[in-house]
């Protein structure tokens, strides 16, 4: 790479992180926030109408992305809309994932760490939204019954709840160990579990790294690598192997690129 090429390279990724940045904040405000209010006050169904809100505001953020980033494009890969009442996984690259699984999905929860729930105005979002607050156990056993109840009524009635089994974005590419509860909460719900794979969001956004990373072929893709519909009333049945199952599988298909 030229000197000349750098500096523009550099100059690019610079306009685009502001760009994408500013549209973020001040698309929200005076093209978004009017509408939050709106179903604030009329909204039969609060929730639904800010899941809704979530998923139309995050499509115009990606679409304001590939807009303005070079060389970027983004490949959904099958009908995802189909997808209905299933707990949804996905391998975690970057932070832009959680936010590309909820510009996917009109009807979505996920489980959210507990720090983003004290930040003001995005707490209040999350919790309209029906979003989840993380537990870690011990004194938060009976909040997590109360979380896992209210996913099973979520799902029963149509929606999905996302969650990234690692855990926590890879800082190599490669897939983490699974946590169980994804699997312990499908399981709970008697809930089919739907595999999506990300693949090159951390080529866009790179862990530790804020600006952009523009200038370069890439291609986001989002896949649906496989369904699982386990019959959690078998005696048989061992959560352990599904885990392991499911894990093999992200890492066959990670092999092939």
């Amino acid at each position: 790479m030229t000197l000349f090429s750098r500096k523009l390279k550099i100059f690019s990724d610079v306009t685009v992180t502001i760009l994408i940045w500013v549209y973020f904040i001040l698309g929200f405000l005076f093209l978004f926030a009017p509408r939050y209010g709106w179903a604030w006050l009329r909204a039969g169904d609060r929730e639904a109408a800010f899941q809704r809100l979530n998923q139309r505001f995050f499509s115009s953020f990606f679409r304001v992305m590939l807009r303005i980033t070079p060389e970027l494009d983004l490949r959904i890969q099958g009908d995802l809309s189909t997808i209905r009442s299933s707990i949804v996984i996905s391998n975690h690259l970057s932070y832009l994932d959680p936010l590309l699984l909820v510009s996917l999905f009109e009807k979505q929860e996920t489980i959210v760490k507990k720090t983003f729930f004290k930040v003001p105005i995005f707490s209040y979002l999350l919790r309209e939204s029906g979003f989840i607050p993380a537990t870690n156990g011990g004194d938060d056993s009976a909040l997590m019954i109360r979380n896992c109840e209210n996913i099973k009524a979520y799902l029963a009635s149509g929606g999905n709840v996302f969650i990234f089994p690692e855990g926590t974005r890879s800082r190599t590419g490669g897939l983490g160990p699974f946590n169980k509860g994804a699997f312990s909460i499908a399981r709970y719900c008697r809930a089919p579990i739907e595999c999506l794979l990300i693949r090159r969001t951390n080529r866009l956004f790179l862990p530790g790294r804020f600006l952009f990373n523009t200038c370069v072929p890439n291609t986001i893709e989002v896949e649906r690598i496989g369904s699982f519909s386990p019959d959690y009333r078998d005696p048989e049945f061992r959560l352990t192997a599904l885990i392991r199952e499911i894990h093999d599988l992200y890492e066959e298909r990670l092999k092939e690129n």
